[in-house]
């Protein structure tokens, strides 16, 4: 089956499966539940375990997206979002640069890239990334290491570069209005989805502030 990544694009509730962070339940439930609720995209980020382990998982939340018509990332490692025929990889600032990435992956393929400001954000674009990552918009503890940014910032970049813009950290339903508002194609959560009580039921709850919007992609 080809990937999705021609089909559909960076837009809506992107939500991040982090196995630490799913309250010990099985991350290929959080993310089915994700889906179920509304979430367009997934990432699947495991920090700690050999990717030979993280590629059953992988390969199962990728056989959800697919059926959800969801688009699926792996953070960091390009060479499991190939082995699991993921729609892309995320890049973050310790990672090869995307120029270095392209030549490797087929047509299509996805790669999107951490930033902070625009001028990170502009130079991610010229090198060819697919889309960026703008953060941390609000404090979090989902990630040890984060350099601070804000509503004010995302705009910054959204006005910089022509590509989707995804707002991250530390947004929930009290406060992702604000990101939407700065122009934010995508939200990626994961506590506010993955660590709530009722997964499926946060992630429809925050894929709402989309449609109320009307800038949630269309499914195709």
């Amino acid at each position: 089956m080809k990937p999705n990544g021609s089909r559909l694009r960076i837009s809506g509730l992107y939500v991040i499966i982090d196995p630490r962070l799913t309250r010990e339940r099985d991350p290929v439930a959080v993310a089915r539940h994700a889906l179920r609720g509304g979430a367009r995209i997934l990432q699947w980020r495991d920090k700690t375990r050999d990717k030979g382990e993280q590629l059953p998982p992988a390969r199962s939340i990728r056989e959800l997206c697919r059926q959800h018509e969801a688009l699926f990332i792996v953070n960091d490692h390009v060479d499991l979002a190939l082995a699991c025929a993921a729609d892309g990889a995320h890049l973050g600032r310790e990672d090869l640069p995307v120029n270095a990435v392209r030549p490797w992956v087929p047509a299509g393929f996805l790669v999107g890239v951490s930033t902070n400001n625009a001028e990170e954000a502009r130079q991610a674009e010229r090198e060819g990334a697919d889309y960026v990552a703008v953060g941390s918009i609000f404090p979090t503890g989902s990630k040890e290491t984060t350099r601070p940014a804000s509503p004010e910032r995302l705009r910054e970049v959204k006005q910089a570069v022509g590509i989707p813009v995804v707002a991250i950290g530390g947004i929930n339903e009290e406060n992702v209005a604000q990101v939407l508002e700065a122009g934010a194609d995508a939200v990626a959560v994961i506590s506010a989805v993955c660590g709530a009580d009722d997964v499926e039921e946060a992630a429809r709850r925050l894929a709402a502030q989309f449609e109320r919007r009307g800038n949630q992609a269309p499914r195709t």
